[in-house]
């Protein structure tokens, strides 16, 4: 990586309800330190929850992992979906928020705040998902979203969808 002075910390959201989610996100985490001008330095516990979009499909495994990259955050994105089509991702863009194979959101990219086609940088829903505040805060619990202020206090005002650390036994 270039010299420390343009690193950048940033958090990516994982999640996948589709085959074999733990071992989607499991695979995904090892591969975020694989990408280029990038180390993953951080990454929190497996979470499960319900899905926001359409209820007839399973339920997500979801993680948050910190890394540090010298790369743009447009680069950043393109190499995070370049991952998610190598893990079978299909975006049906008449079905949002349908089940997937990977997700990666983009969630935090050092203290920027970015607003242009294809990237909104802090990711816009950030402080209301459970299963991105949790695990966000289990890595960084002092951690200020640009933009918001301390996450922790958004924590309260969070939509809880069910978010809880660990993995149902089903998915063992």
């Amino acid at each position: 990586m270039a010299n420390r002075s343009s690193v950048i910390d940033c958090y990516v959201g994982l999640g996948s309800n589709l085959d074999q989610p733990v071992q989607q996100i499991e695979r995904a985490l090892a591969e975020l330190n694989n990408l280029a001008n990038t180390d993953c330095v951080a990454v929190s516990s497996l979470y499960h929850s319900q899905p926001m979009g359409p209820a007839d499909q399973p339920d997500f495994v979801n993680a948050v992992a910190r890394l540090a990259t010298t790369c743009s955050a447009l680069e950043l994105l393109q190499q995070l979906l370049a991952l998610e089509n190598a893990h079978g991702r299909q975006r049906q863009p008449q079905q949002q928020n349908g089940p997937r194979t990977l997700d990666l959101d983009l969630l935090i990219y050092g203290d920027q705040c970015i607003d242009e086609p294809g990237l909104t940088v802090p990711h816009p829903g950030l402080r209301q998902r459970d299963f991105v505040v949790l695990p966000l805060l289990e890595i960084s619990p002092d951690i200020d979203v640009p933009g918001f202020g301390r996450l922790a206090v958004w924590r309260e005002k969070s939509l809880n969808h069910g978010a809880k650390r660990g993995n149902p036994p089903s998915w063992q």
